[in-house]
């Protein structure tokens, strides 16, 4: 660990200023923003697309414990979660923890 070519300290400080940054700067900008604005439809896109990403490659290419579960749990948990997700009007909390829920259900049982 004495050889590493940076310093812990100041890689935590950058990583520190760069998140209080974008969201000093979100905080700046979202009194100028409104809910139909094209850039907030925009942004609402892209997070949504973050998600189905991380999703298909947790089920897809698991890694960590998820390699221990079938595939058929992984798919029959998302399946839940897309369920949960329309049925309550788009609410990504609810499908995140349905899905999470029925997971841990079929490890479970």
């Amino acid at each position: 660990m004495d050889s590493l070519p940076y310093s812990p300290i100041l890689v935590i400080t950058f990583a520190a200023i760069a998140t209080y940054a974008s969201r000093g700067l979100g905080t700046l900008l979202s009194g100028r923003l409104q809910a139909g604005d094209e850039i907030v439809e925009w942004i609402t896109c892209v997070t949504y697309a973050l998600m189905a990403g991380l999703i298909v490659r947790m089920i897809i290419l698991p890694i960590g414990a998820l390699t221990e579960t079938p595939d058929w749990v992984r798919i029959a948990s998302t399946v839940v979660g897309l369920i949960v997700f329309f049925m309550s009007r788009k609410n990504i909390g609810l499908g995140v923890l349905a899905g999470s829920a029925s997971l841990a259900c079929f490890m479970w049982s």
